[in-house]
């Protein structure tokens, strides 16, 4: 082959090397956030529960996901599931900073992800007191994220309403539009019948 023939080719094989690296999630830095794909690598993700975040719309459902961005979350009793979050897509994520993991191990990250996915597959779930914030904290107290072990519910709850970003402005209204309008129409019938 002749040095022209192999310079055409060059960017030929580099597009299919590319393309290949894609189908394998491999896009890049590992690290890379990719909602369209569903991948959130070393993030906390979060989306709304229908009712529950119409009247509090900083309450929903959570779920962690591994380093290669696969979603993880404790979406009943005894059922942990994968990529299939309980209640649609996330709308949100948290990312968090995969070298505040307390550990000299590469894994350490996917091995607590797991142990809190298998220990949660063995739970029953509650609403108020053992959930999917539960599941997630244990994770990060499994890895002692941020060299903490004191992670809880509701310290994720506030913590993905302050450093979360929507993954899309139909996120953001999937989440707050029903609070408002609910807020509207209460409003409403509240200054009806005071003004009569």
């Amino acid at each position: 082959m002749s040095e022209a023939e192999v310079s055409l080719l060059l960017p030929m094989m580099t597009e299919v090397e590319d393309e290949k690296m894609k189908q394998f999630g491999e896009s890049g830095p590992s690290e890379r956030v990719d909602p369209e794909r569903g991948r959130f690598p070393y993030c906390v993700v979060w989306t709304p529960i229908p009712v529950l975040t119409w009247l509090f719309p900083i309450i929903g459902h959570m779920g962690i996901c591994t380093s290669t961005g696969i979603i993880r979350d404790f979406a009943g009793p005894y059922y942990v599931s994968e990529d299939n979050m309980a209640f649609g897509k996330p709308v949100k994520y948290w990312k968090l900073d995969s070298k505040k993991v307390y550990s000299t191990s590469q894994s350490a990250w996917d091995t607590a992800v797991h142990e809190a996915s298998e220990e949660y597959k063995h739970r029953m779930h509650n609403l108020c007191c053992d959930n999917c914030h539960s599941h997630v904290a244990l994770a990060l107290n499994l890895m002692r994220y941020d060299n903490s072990s004191s992670w809880n519910m509701v310290k994720l709850c506030f913590l993905i309403l302050l450093h979360g970003k929507y993954i899309s402005i139909g996120g953001f209204v999937k989440t707050w539009l029903p609070f408002v309008l609910l807020m509207g129409v209460l409003l409403t019938i509240v200054l009806v019948f005071h003004l009569r």
